[in-house]
């Protein structure tokens, strides 16, 4: 039997970011923990609309109360060295300034994933094991696209102690990390009526 790692193509972020430029456009490649994800570029429709409701509303939000927190979606990379990792979470919310010229962050503070058959076992178990060990990362979501469902885990005092499923379109999830909350409604707006 064969060593199942031997399937994967793995790399340093220093090499990962080296083949980056010789990417086709019709792709989108991901580095997690040392494995390198290529992936077609398109999703269908009801992934797009709620990553931007997830993030038009977050970013309303910030704006409105003077908050230092941002919003950016699906081509802003989450970078992290020690971790072998560049990923493009869907929703990545990050607080304070950025350099000019940034392309990526280390420091996210809120992460979603909009969960699809093709995707759910990455974004629930690979980018999760990463994801946990970011020392900024207070909240990770998954989105279950087709129904109205939202999963988060928390950090507390330093702990992802915390579990919340939170269904349907009454539900709201809070954010306390970054003052915010959506309502399930908010994120599903277009895509699941009552």
């Amino acid at each position: 039997m064969g060593d199942a790692s031997q399937l994967f193509e793995t790399m340093s972020l220093d090499d990962f970011e080296e083949m980056l430029a010789d990417k086709p456009r019709n792709e989108r490649w991901e580095l997690i923990g040392g494995r390198v994800v290529r992936m077609m570029v398109g999703a269908r429709w009801e992934h797009g609309r709620i990553v931007q409701n997830i993030a038009r509303h977050l970013e309303n939000g910030f704006v409105a109360a003077g908050s230092s927190c941002q919003t950016f979606t699906e081509t802003f990379f989450m970078k992290n060295r020690a971790l072998d990792a560049a990923m493009l979470p869907d929703v990545l919310v990050v607080c304070g300034d950025l350099e000019p010229g940034a392309t990526s962050v280390d420091d996210a503070t809120v992460l979603f994933e909009v969960l699809s058959p093709g995707t759910e076992a990455r974004d629930r178990f690979e980018k999760w094991r990463v994801y946990q060990r970011l020392a900024s990362l207070q909240h990770y979501v998954l989105v279950t696209r087709d129904r109205a469902r939202v999963e988060a885990f928390d950090r507390t005092d330093g702990s992802w102690s915390c579990y919340r499923a939170l269904e349907g379109l009454d539900a709201t999830l809070d954010l306390p990390a970054i003052g915010a909350s959506l309502t399930l409604r908010d994120i599903y707006r277009r895509v699941i009526v009552d």
